[in-house]
């Protein structure tokens, strides 16, 4: 059995990320698994621009950045195998996986970092009524096949869900010739960042139905008509808002959920509402030495996010290994009301350095405040003009702040 330092389970950009802060603080025995036919991941067919700004200080297509991490990787020497399928990992850090040239292959790793990315919700997870016909994919289904394959999906398409994948196809589509008739969204707001609806939609005019969903698919071999109605409060629909389109193509953007098929060989334990792995202020997971970042620990609005936080991550592994020693005295971190989730869900008491707190609201806020709570003693309070659904927010709090401590930690939203 090969014997290395890290070993990073996928090559995007958090894969990356990670590797190569590990390798600037220290480690030099790194290995990354990547399961498809080039590092970069899903950056590889987000043709668009936005990327970068950030971490480079400069606007950069999806490939762009994918490769400026790669030349870093290549640069730094670091290890990694494409066209590989990651099997199982174990507590104890065992890694089996297999590709064509080497066959099945065991290594024991001091560390792991899970950087397996993220997976989008397709038509069985929501349930959408009607005939099961030909013409519905995912938005990142139908982005691949446009910009990686030169397919276009369809000339005349409807979208269901305003997240930032999903508003980008539909700027998509309309550049190549298509036609989208609207995009359906069951939430009152959209779940895509602001620059999105406007650049994407509103730009192109391209209709937004609010509290809307999809309520039927007609068709008999291929999708011919969809229908759409109007929902409360309560997600039920309203009768009299039905409103029938003719299309050849449904695309769904509906959310993405975390990659975790892996977590379970190991035993490692999941949050119900990011749907990844539990971490503490050094994003470790339950199982010690194995840590989590990037869209694989909970999903992010921006790759710059992801490449920070993943940097993040290489650094404190490389400490783990060479140098940090701890006794775990960790409590936890609860949202409270106004809050969807917050990360860490688990916090040392006794940090060395200041932690950043990410946390999504669960509805629009205008004037409001986020309160850290120490039982009832408020111990840090930051006023936001506005916060988002679609927006990941991010406050730190200060060393200090945190030792003193006494009870579990506990974030709320409230208006101003």
């Amino acid at each position: 059995m090969v014997n290395i330092d890290v070993a990073v389970i996928g090559g995007g950009s958090a894969g990356m990320a990670a590797a190569l802060s590990a390798k600037e603080n220290g480690v030099e025995n790194i290995l990354i698994l990547e399961q498809g036919n080039e590092l970069g991941g899903i950056l590889q067919q987000c043709i668009h621009n936005g990327f970068g700004l950030q971490v480079y200080n400069e606007e950069l297509t999806g490939p762009s950045f994918a490769q400026k991490l790669i030349d870093e990787v290549n640069n730094n020497n670091i290890d990694y195998r494409l066209e590989t399928t990651v099997i199982s990992i174990t507590k104890d850090k065992q890694i089996t996986y297999v590709n064509e040239k080497e066959g099945y292959v065991s290594v024991k790793a001091k560390s792991i970092i899970l950087a397996c990315g993220c997976y989008e919700r397709n038509r069985g997870a929501i349930s959408i009524p009607g005939v099961r016909v030909k013409g519905i994919y995912t938005a990142g289904e139908a982005q691949k096949l446009l910009n990686i394959e030169n397919i276009l999906v369809g000339k005349r398409v409807f979208i269901l869900g305003s997240g930032d994948i999903g508003l980008i196809m539909a700027r998509r589509m309309m550049l190549e010739g298509a036609k989208v008739l609207g995009v359906a969204e069951i939430m009152p707001y959209s779940n895509g960042l602001m620059r999105n609806i406007v650049q994407c939609l509103k730009d192109f005019d391209i209709p937004l139905y609010l509290s809307h969903t999809i309520i039927d698919v007609q068709g008999k071999e291929h999708v011919e008509k969809i229908t759409i109605g109007k929902v409360d409060k309560n997600k039920k629909l309203i009768k009299g808002t039905e409103k029938d389109f003719w299309v050849d193509t449904l695309l769904l953007a509906v959310g993405l959920i975390p990659e975790t098929s892996l977590t379970q060989t190991a035993g490692i334990q999941l949050d119900a509402h990011t749907k990844g792995p539990l971490v503490n202020d050094r994003f470790e997971t339950t199982v010690p030495g194995i840590y989590a970042c990037g869209n694989a620990l909970h999903v992010h609005d921006l790759v710059d996010f992801v490449t920070m936080e993943s940097k993040l991550v290489g650094r404190f592994v490389a400490e783990d290994i060479l140098s940090y020693t701890t006794t775990p005295n960790l409590i936890n971190v609860f949202p409270l009301e106004g809050v969807n989730y917050v990360l860490p869900q688990r916090l040392n008491k006794d940090v060395k350095e200041k932690v950043t707190f990410y946390f999504r609201v669960n509805k629009p806020y205008k004037e409001s405040k986020v309160e850290f709570l120490d039982g009832d003693r408020v111990i840090k309070s930051v006023k936001k003009k506005y916060m988002l659904p679609a927006n990941m927010e991010r406050i730190t709090l200060k060393k200090d702040e945190i030792n003193n401590i006494s009870f579990d930690l506990k974030v709320r939203v409230s208006e101003i």
